[in-house]
């Protein structure tokens, strides 16, 4: 009787020990939460508002809302406009361009009917400033330059409209670049010249060219290309998850040569081969150890993809994005280190790409 007393005795203050480390750890997330400038740069949720008439498309019932951003302790977010890739077309380039207009007005109305909880940014300014007042940053991004068609006067069209970046294709080919899917089916060889065009209008513009969904040719001709440096909005590691979306370590080692940054993703089906219901956060911790140990705290940071296949168990959307600052904690990350990954680096980047913009308007690139 006596042993089992002891042992219980034991049982219970490790589980009190534990719970008091948990709070400890959870406090310090808090404390580097209020304290820092904390971005998600890719989610999907913007598409939810083009699907009006569904009850299981609502984007106050997604992964990513204003108050559970709030409650995250996530600032900013890059709310992606999606594009379906269809036919390289003049009738279907044109009547993509008009959808994706289309869901940038309705998005944008959406954001000003709950003015007092957030609002758009346009520059690393402005998120800066909304931190501040307490609302939460939007930032408006384009996924598949698809919606650029030929015409590179759309370049400019989306980046007045508000976009900060592009990802230059999805799953497949489009009149930009090669996509790293299907390689089989990449005519290019990465850039064509039209692609090019592109990136140097980016360039020229202070625009992010997001390299996420882009065959490895593709990174190589834009790494030779811009003058900017390299971003991925949602991205792993492929050492840890075969999977063509993936980067390899070259690729890393590229992106991080330019200055740029790796905003690692969340989804399952880039983190493991185990099933959903088994993939956790540790998971995703792994991805981010690996780009650190291999390239340095200078070169990481978060593109979850929610809405968009993102989410993992403990991170199920946006309202638990301190899990994640825990799980660092524990793994070592220091607190200059946790400032660098939550919106240090990828701010870098992104006024480092505006500084590139202005040198090129004076003729000094």
């Amino acid at each position: 009787m006596k042993k089992i007393v002891l042992i219980l005795a034991v049982q219970f203050i490790a589980a009190a020990l534990y719970a008091q480390t948990e709070e400890q750890y959870m406090k310090r997330a808090d404390e580097i939460h209020k304290k820092y400038l904390t971005i998600d740069t890719h989610n999907d949720t913007a598409m939810y508002l083009n699907h009006p008439d569904s009850d299981d498309w609502s984007v106050d019932k997604g992964q990513v809302t204003f108050p559970k951003m709030k409650e995250g302790g996530l600032d900013a977010a890059f709310f992606a406009i999606y594009l379906d890739q269809g036919p390289l077309k003049e009738y279907s380039r044109d009547s993509t361009f008009r959808y994706a207009m289309e869901e940038i007005r309705l998005f944008k109305k959406y954001v000003a009917d709950h003015s007092d909880e957030a609002a758009i940014a346009y520059s690393p300014k402005e998120l800066r400033k909304l931190k501040k007042e307490g609302r939460r940053g939007v930032v408006l991004a384009l996924e598949n330059g698809y919606g650029v068609g030929l015409d590179l006067a759309k370049v400019d069209s989306f980046y007045n409209a508000g976009c900060r970046y592009i990802t230059l294709c999805h799953n497949y080919i489009n009149d930009i670049c090669d996509a790293s899917r299907y390689p089989s089916e990449n005519p290019y060889g990465g850039l064509s010249e039209f692609g090019e065009q592109v990136v140097r209008r980016m360039n020229e513009l202070g625009m992010l060219v997001d390299l996420s969904h882009a065959s490895t040719s593709t990174l190589e001709d834009v790494a030779r290309l811009s003058k900017a440096p390299l971003f991925a909005s949602h991205s792993a590691v492929r050492a840890l998850k075969e999977h063509p979306r993936n980067l390899t370590d070259e690729e890393i080692k590229i992106i991080a040569s330019t200055g740029g940054v790796i905003q690692v993703a969340s989804g399952r089906w880039c983190l493991t081969n185990i099933p959903k219901k088994d993939t956790k956060i540790k998971h995703l911790a792994d991805h981010i150890d690996h780009i650190k140990n291999l390239v340095g705290p200078e070169h990481i940071g978060l593109g979850t993809d929610f809405d968009g296949g993102g989410g993992v168990v403990g991170l199920e959307d946006c309202s638990k994005m301190k899990a994640l600052t825990v799980e660092l904690l524990k793994r070592g990350y220091t607190e200059k280190e946790l400032e660098m990954f939550w919106g240090g680096n990828f701010m870098r980047v992104w006024e480092e790409t505006i500084k590139v913009a202005k040198e090129l308007a004076k003729g000094k690139k």
